[in-house]
């Protein structure tokens, strides 16, 4: 007995794994169980079959800078303030354009889009409350790592990797990030030879840069956490629609397998490292794109092009498939008066605006009022069916989070099955596929896991992947956001 205890004691404990969390942008479920039934996805099929597979749910809007965000900091919109791709600063009074298209970004004006999104996002628009994975694990003395992952924030500096002449104009700054941190070719901790990021987005060579770096820092054992994001089927998907873009997955895979291979293999890559597959939101395919200032005709809209902040009454911020309407200084209606100017246009499905701190959902004239109840839950009055968990799948708390987020709008809006609202510019992506909204076909996504001790349990949300992260190294991290922690229950309905 006490030789037994005295092992015990003098062992050392068994070698945690390192951590691999690969977000493929934009993977629709049934996309990706599709391939996988037909195995066409050797990388994929390979981790199904030695590992966990679950649907999960995205956050709202599911957009990519908002969901991008949630990952990081284990928290929705209310935590981490990042609102949509197109948003009106208030404090600034200036309108954010994160990059809805290259008519959008030119509308709102090239330099301020791109640095917005580069540098601004992360260093100054996410919320200084909000702990990013980076900086927890950092903390606790891991090595981290990031490639091509916009919320990037961590202790590291970073200075950028371009020519004199783009510095001295300050289309870029140094930026704080995780030890190793690779940014489209704009940021690079480390000189690893991958070739340019964005030479062909259509033939993959975004997710080839990636694979690169993956592979560089593999072999040379040189991270404990590393967030791999694979974005060339989204926006493959955006052009022919989810369904149609399975070469931009079969490519996504294939760089997959190359982190694996550079490893030794599929399953000594399983020996070194633990890993969690998943998507950062869905995509749905679109057939109609409408414009949404149309429905405040009569009212002075602040655009990118005219008007004034001090006198305009409202602005309109649309990007793919969700909306967002500011009450600026002169407005003269209230966010219930503008919700019912869009609430009946064909191509919205919810409109959601708060009220005497309540949430308010609409639709076709029905109306469903809901709030985090004290006891847990939320405590709703109304029709629940506006928000069937069905349909919405944990709409009651992903709504609410975005209705505070302190970077919403005043009203917010949901686009019908089918439908896209313009961006700034007036683009689309009509006949292609699109996300955004509130509805289940854009925020159900994939989630595989492989080498995890931990059970994501049943519909895991995107804002639990830091702390599956954190509880992976035994690591202590600020808490996420209290509405998208709560369960989804009514604890009345009147």
């Amino acid at each position: 007995m006490n030789e037994g205890v005295h092992r015990q004691t003098t062992e050392s404990p068994p070698r945690r794994r390192k951590l691999v969390l690969c977000v493929i942008d934009g993977l629709a479920p049934a996309v990706l169980e599709r391939e996988l039934e037909a195995r066409r996805l050797p990388a994929l099929r390979f981790l199904h079959d030695h590992g966990r597979y679950v649907r999960g749910v995205s956050t709202f809007p599911s957009l990519t800078p908002v969901c991008l965000s949630a990952i990081a900091t284990g928290g929705g919109p209310d935590l981490h303030g990042i609102p949509h791709l197109v948003w009106y600063h208030r404090d600034e009074q200036r309108i954010v354009e994160y990059g809805s298209s290259f008519a959008a970004v030119r509308a709102v004006g090239l330099r301020g889009s791109v640095r917005d999104t580069v540098v601004n996002m992360t260093s100054q628009h996410l919320s200084p409350d909000a702990e990013t994975v980076f900086e927890a694990l950092e903390g606790a003395g891991l090595v981290t790592g990031a490639i091509n992952f916009t919320c990037y924030r961590g202790p590291h500096r970073h200075d950028v990797r371009l020519p004199e002449l783009m510095r001295r104009n300050r289309w870029y700054e140094t930026v704080y990030g995780p030890r190793r941190f690779f940014f489209f070719n704009l940021y690079e901790s480390d000189a690893t030879g991958a070739p340019l990021a964005v030479r062909s987005r259509t033939a993959g060579s975004v997710d080839l840069y990636a694979a690169a770096v993956g592979r560089w820092l593999v072999t040379r054992d040189g991270f404990d956490f590393l967030l791999y994001y694979l974005p060339d089927f989204d926006y493959a998907a955006h052009a022919t629609g989810p369904d149609d873009a399975v070469g931009a997955l079969t490519r996504a895979d294939a760089c997959l397998g190359e982190l694996m291979r550079a490893a030794g293999g599929f399953e000594e890559f399983l020996e070194r490292y633990a890993i969690v597959v998943c998507a950062d939101h869905s995509q749905t395919r679109v057939t109609e794109v409408v414009r949404l200032e149309r429905a405040f005709a009569g009212l002075e809209v602040l655009t990118p092009r005219g008007g004034s902040p001090a006198e305009s009454e409202v602005c309109v911020t649309g990007s793919n498939r969700a909306a967002m309407v500011y009450r600026l200084p002169a407005a003269r209606h209230s966010a219930r008066e503008l919700a019912a100017r869009v609430e009946r246009e064909p191509a919205v499905d919810l409109v959601l605006f708060l009220e005497d701190g309540e949430g308010v959902a609409r639709r076709e004239g029905e109306e469903l009022r809901f709030a985090p109840a004290e006891q847990g839950g939320f405590r709703t009055h109304g029709d629940t069916a506006i928000l069937d968990p069905l349909q919405y799948p944990l709409g009651l708390s992903r709504a609410f989070a975005m209705l505070v987020c302190r970077n919403a709008g005043d009203v917010v809006i949901s686009a019908a099955p089918g439908y896209e609202f313009a961006d700034l510019g007036g683009g689309g992506h009509r006949a292609g596929g699109s996300h955004g909204s509130l509805l289940a076909g854009d925020s159900l996504v994939p989630m595989l896991t492989a080498g995890l001790e931990a059970d994501l349990g049943e519909l895991p949300s995107i804002t639990e992947l830091k702390g599956v992260a954190l509880a992976h190294f035994g690591v202590r991290g600020s808490g996420g956001s209290r509405v998208t922690a709560q369960p989804e229950l009514a604890a009345g309905v009147g």
